[in-house]
């Protein structure tokens, strides 16, 4: 094996232990599979809870790596471009909270688009840190945000100080990239670190016409969900480091803090998979994926009842848009995105990653074929029928809404006391809750901000509309519970 990369140090040990003979005085407690119920053995086999162990001396451990595990990040982390790699067991929302521990604490500032995950309320919570959020560029044709520009952050660095990092999203999850290469080099000048939240972008290292990665636009630290657009298994991430303006030992420090002590090894197996995948035959897959994407892109162009999110010319704002997410809008069905997501998923057996008021948003990624996209594109030709005398669908700007400035931190938000009161009493008042659709998981209010009537009355549209709010205690909106004065 001359290529490092063809390696899976994790992957092999827990094959061979998955194998070996032994009695396990040790957890979990269906022993290799032994005491797994009937209905689960049926499902998923046996081989796969031979293969669910926990930190056996072999196995390594993951907040402390000294073997197998600290290979198989080193290997990630070569393959990723980075100067270091942790494996994440609990999703790309434990390296969002971690990035932001490791670099905010108590009262530092933090620079943030309003269209971020909820992921990033979380470690606002967590470290109490004070965000600055910047409202970003809105299109009116699709009814979704960009990314946030260099101008808006400079604007936000002169009237602010005690900045101790900036994060953006990118890719969106309509696969819109932010600026990163000037928003990087504007952020070092003032010795602030640049975190990215790459989720949806794990796979852009790895062909040339991809968008770029983060890593090498300069991003410090970029958190990549493994699971989304690679080979590994749910839950399962990564988040990379570069760079000298980020302490690691403050990323090893906060991950225990947001993951379980007890691993699944099974996933992190699946990031050294995934890993090597890519890393052998990573541009082959890709191109296959672009292909596919292209097809599709062609074929539903020719559909007039549809439109789809196309090539963006670049801007100071956003530089790229990955075509292997493909965003289309249905508002000329007459239909809302919800109603057709679940027509096409109840009757012709297609689903999308994300439905919303306009738009569907479908992912394409290297588990893809040529049958899948027939599938779509008849499925997409057939929703024709179901098509109604056009809505008026409201569409809200985000910057119209009161993001900013926060009455209140998240975290004063997330400790003080609150009260339930109707909802025409809640307008007006300080939200004591994240109100959020999901996916995408972008609050609409957030605890901490001042609850609007217009954001209520969307919010209830989607629900309206077949969408999915969390974060509520009350499903029907005919409560809230605001912060007591």
């Amino acid at each position: 094996m001359n290529n490092p990369q063809e390696k899976t140090p994790l992957l092999t040990i827990l094959k061979e232990l998955a194998l070996k003979q032994d009695a396990p005085f040790y957890t979990p407690g269906h022993k290799k599979g032994q005491g797994v119920s009937k209905s689960l053995k049926q499902l998923m086999g046996r081989k796969i809870f031979r293969a669910d162990l926990p930190e056996l001396p072999e196995l390594d451990n993951l907040f402390a790596p000294s073997g197998v595990i600290k290979e198989a990040q080193n290997l990630a982390a070569k393959a990723f471009g980075a100067k270091k790699t942790w494996f994440l067991a609990n999703g790309s929302t434990s390296g969002i909270i971690a990035s932001i521990l490791a670099t905010c604490g108590e009262g530092d500032k933090i620079i943030l688009p309003r269209n971020i995950h909820q992921s990033a309320i979380f470690g606002l919570i967590l470290s109490g840190a004070t965000p600055i959020f910047i409202n970003p560029q809105y299109n009116s044709d699709f009814d979704l945000c960009y990314t946030i520009s260099v101008s808006q952050i400079a604007d936000v660095l002169q009237t602010h100080d005690n900045v101790k990092a900036i994060m953006v999203v990118s890719p969106t999850y309509h696969g819109i990239c932010a600026n990163l290469t000037e928003i990087a080099n504007y952020a070092h000048k003032h010795s602030i670190p640049l975190l990215v939240d790459e989720a949806h972008g794990g796979h852009f290292s790895f062909h040339s016409q991809l968008p770029m990665s983060a890593l090498e636009a300069g991003a410090d630290i970029a958190i990549q969900s493994t699971h989304k657009v690679l080979g590994a298994m749910t839950q399962a991430s990564m988040i990379h480091l570069q760079g000298n303006l980020v302490n690691p030992s403050r990323i090893s420090l906060a991950l225990p803090l947001v993951q379980s002590s007890s691993p699944n090894y099974l996933l992190l197996a699946s990031l050294d998979g995934a890993r090597q995948q890519m890393a052998i035959s990573g541009e082959k897959l890709l191109t296959h994926t672009l292909k596919l994407a292209n097809i599709a892109r062609k074929k539903i162009k020719k559909l007039e009842y549809l439109s789809i999110l196309d090539f963006i010319k670049p801007t100071n704002t956003f530089t790229d848009l990955d075509i292997t997410r493909l965003t289309i809008n249905v508002s000329k069905l007459g239909l809302t995105g919800y109603e057709v997501d679940e027509i096409l998923h109840q009757q012709f057996s297609v689903t999308c990653e994300l439905p919303s008021l306009q738009n569907l948003t479908f992912i394409l990624s290297i588990g893809n074929n040529l049958k899948d996209i027939k599938m779509l594109i008849t499925a997409l030709k057939q929703i024709k029928q179901y098509r109604k005398k056009e809505q008026n669908i409201t569409k809200i700007n985000p910057s119209s809404l009161p993001y900013s400035p926060l009455r209140i931190t998240p975290r004063q938000a997330f400790l003080a006391e609150k009260k339930v009161v109707s909802q025409h009493l809640a307008i007006n008042q300080i939200s004591g809750e994240n109100i959020c659709p999901y996916p995408p998981g972008i609050p609409l209010i957030m605890a901490g901000e001042i609850i609007t009537q217009e954001a209520l009355d969307y919010t209830q549209q989607i629900i309206n509309s077949g969408g999915i709010i969390t974060g509520i205690s009350d499903e029907s909106l005919e409560t809230l519970q605001i912060i007591s004065n």
